[in-house]
């Protein structure tokens, strides 16, 4: 070793190493000369890749630091590493920590996982914006002569070489100005004693090793052969971009009405605006609204995506534009921008932001298609492609194509967020992604909040990992996940952990429990138990969480061999009747306020790392909790939620639920109370618990954990 195989005429043998050219077949080349033209040309000296003390393995990090980690305002965020050094002595390893603000402050980690060299610190992150850090490793020279003494002391070994030692130790650091007066004093203080050899042997190593002594040089260790990682990053975004309730709803259907001749009214932003305070009091914060530009008639869609379109059928939201507008416009049934602004406002009043979808697909009709006809794709016979997600078919849509003009597509879809901005839209949903460039949405995302880094861009992508994970890594502050189609016990357990572990330093689920396009057979089959069960394992197993309207009213009746609603509202309209279904007791509306209500008083459940799963001896009880020790809450007492969960819609099951009592925050072998927030009853709890949960009644208790 000690050379560079980049630069050495034999780089060829050293793995990875980059060879200028390959000799011509049947040359050859003897060992004498290779020798002497070694000799002739100058060695590079190699420069290791390990510090002195080796750093590896940094976390949060996304690809080695390509793209900065994320959080949102007020996340727990574990920093972690994998630090060693050769031989027994002790080491420290610290986070560097730098703000948005540049000021640096520095964290103890400590070891996990015994037996990896894996170091840890939570931090909760407050500031918006850029966050910096490093990792230091370090000799612990106090900690390791401690080590040392206590064993060698006792037992009568080199016993005035080690108090020697200790003594020089002590001196040093009471010499540290880092270090307070008083802290100094102690310091010194016990360096006397050690030194002083009138007093018994035991006196003079107890005043070495005094806890007060510990606790200082633990606080501030004596340090030799300190070692830096490299820097990465962390993008720290607002609250709402990481936590929040969404519901989702049709403005056309809030107020609609039918008239005598078949026809119908569309309901307006006015009427629309009725809906809001209701939908706040159940506890969600954010409205979710499917596009609301004009929408194209060429091959519009009738009832359950038809190909025949009666005089009085809407059209899907997502065929947009016509000869109204496009993208920039509003469609005429729901008013005027005046009308969409005073919505704005009313949202506002009661608390709820508004997301809007951006869809970026046009109908025939849509202004581009004469404007800019190359922004789609023709095909051989002349016609433009519309979309396709075989076997659904959408001739009422036709797909961007990126490729023929990308520098005049970006500038337009730039120009129509910033227009939705300038209105007061701060969320949007983007139908879609993994169909466009992956490097246009990391342009279009890191543009808009290079000015306005209060923007928040969920990405609606039921795709392949890598291309889902990639959307996330690009900026996209949310994502649709899988959760829809994860119902078993073992399916849960494998992707909330997924959620809270692997992906959590760049991806922020949003766990909708239905679509205008998702029914599935879970909820068409699963009957009310169902509904609760998905409602609560999503507002309880990530700190975003959505539900599409229809969802309290238990709608479960399909298209036949379809997982999407018959009589789907993206066709039609579908006013319902809220109050009616409450007052006759068949509206799950009470228990998703419940559940909102939870965590709006648990900050644990508004937190994505910290979910820990444990087991129960029944295959379709689901166990996980959520802890926030009492440092990261405002009361500064700690907060536990825990989740026992019967994702069997269709039985009672009884079963031991066996608990991890440390990952509660409590001692082992600790006895607890639980509260059960749905029906109210209280239990003394221990590790092992007998439970119940019948699903024709309450499938699911969610507990708050206090100590006795």
């Amino acid at each position: 070793m000690g050379k560079s195989a980049a630069t050495s005429p034999s780089a060829a043998a050293a793995p990875g190493a980059t060879v200028d050219h390959l000799p011509e077949e049947g040359s050859r080349q003897t060992t004498a000369e290779t020798a002497s033209a070694a000799e002739r040309e100058p060695q590079a000296e190699y420069v290791p890749l390990l510090t002195r003390i080796p750093i590896l393995g940094l976390s949060p990090q996304v690809d080695e630091g390509h793209w900065p980690a994320t959080a949102f305002r007020g996340e727990v965020v574990p920093f972690r590493a994998t630090s060693f050094r050769e031989g027994h002595d002790r080491i420290g390893v610290d986070l560097l920590l730098l703000d948005p603000a540049g000021v640096q402050t520095e964290h103890h980690m400590h070891p996990i996982d015994p037996g990896t060299d894996r170091w840890e610190v939570e931090v909760q992150l407050e500031t918006e914006g850029l966050w910096r850090y490093r990792v230091q490793a370090y000799a612990d020279d106090y900690a390791t002569w401690k080590h040392n003494a206590e064993v060698k002391v006792p037992a009568g070994i080199d016993v005035e070489l080690m108090l020697t030692a200790g003594r020089e130790l002590l001196a040093g650091a009471a010499k540290d100005k880092r270090r307070s007066p008083a802290e100094r004093r102690h310091l010194g203080e016990a360096a006397k004693v050690v030194a002083d050899a009138a007093q018994s042997v035991a006196e003079r190593f107890a005043a070495a090793v005094d806890e007060r002594i510990v606790g200082i040089l633990t606080e501030r260790p004596i340090v030799s052969l300190p070692s830096l990682s490299e820097t990465r990053a962390v993008t720290v975004e607002r609250t709402r971009a990481g936590v929040g309730s969404w519901y989702e709803f049709f403005p056309r259907s809030e107020g609609a009405k039918k008239l005598a001749d078949g026809s119908w009214k569309s309901g307006t932003f006015r009427t629309a605006a009725k809906r809001l305070p209701e939908v706040a009091a159940m506890g969600f914060d954010v409205v979710y609204l499917p596009p609301i530009h004009p929408i194209g008639r060429t091959f519009r869609k009738g009832p359950n995506n038809s190909l025949e379109a009666g005089p009085n059928d809407p059209g899907s939201p997502w065929a947009i534009g016509s000869a109204e507008g496009g993208h920039d416009a509003i469609h005429p049934d729901l008013g005027t921008e005046k009308d969409f602004v005073y919505f704005l406002g009313k949202a506002k009043q009661a608390g709820l932001e508004i997301a809007l979808d951006l869809a970026l697909q046009a109908s025939p009709d849509h202004p581009w298609v004469t404007e800019h006809p190359e922004w789609f794709t023709t095909l051989p016979d002349g016609t433009i492609a519309y979309a396709e997600n075989p076997p659904k078919k959408y001739q009422d849509i036709y797909p961007i194509n990126f490729d023929n003009d990308y520098d005049g597509l970006r500038a337009e879809v730039l120009r129509i967020v910033r227009h939705w901005m300038s209105l007061g839209v701060r969320i949007f949903r983007v139908d879609n992604p993994h169909t466009k460039p992956l490097h246009f949405w990391e342009w279009l995302i890191h543009t808009v909040n290079a000015t306005d880094p209060d923007v928040v861009f969920l990405a609606e992508a039921f795709t392949r990992p890598a291309l889902l994970h990639t959307l996330a890594k690009v900026g996209f502050q949310q994502s649709y996940t899988y959760f829809t189609w994860r119902n078993t016990k073992e399916e849960l357990e494998e992707f909330l952990t997924g959620l809270a572990t692997e992906t959590a330093d760049f991806l922020r689920p949003n766990l909708f429990v239905n679509t205008p396009d998702i029914l599935t057979e879970y909820l068409q089959f699963g009957g009310p138990a169902a509904f609760k069960i998905r409602a609560a394992v999503a507002a309880t197993g990530a700190p975003t969480w959505g539900v599409y309207s229809g969802f309290e009213l238990f709608e479960n009746v399909a298209r036949p061999g379809a997982e999407e609603y018959i009589d789907n509202e993206k066709y039609e309209y579908r006013p319902r009747d809220y109050t009616r279904a409450q007052t006759l007791g068949r509206s799950l509306a009470p228990y998703l306020t419940m559940l909102n209500r939870t965590r709006s008083e648990h900050p644990a459940l508004r937190q994505l790392r910290n979910l820990h799963v444990h087991r129960s001896d029944d295959d379709a009880i689901l166990v996980y909790s959520k802890h926030l020790p009492g440092a990261f809450t405002r009361s500064g007492k700690a907060d536990t939620v825990l989740v026992v969960a019967n994702v069997d819609p269709h039985s009672a099951r009884e079963t031991i639920v066996h608990l991890d009592v440390a990952a509660l925050g409590l001692p082992p072998e600790s006895s607890f109370e639980v509260k059960d927030v749905v029906t109210g009853q209280r239990w003394t709890w221990g590790a092992d618990n007998y439970v119940r949960l019948d699903a024709f009644t309450e499938p699911v208790h969610i507990l708050v954990v206090k100590p006795l």
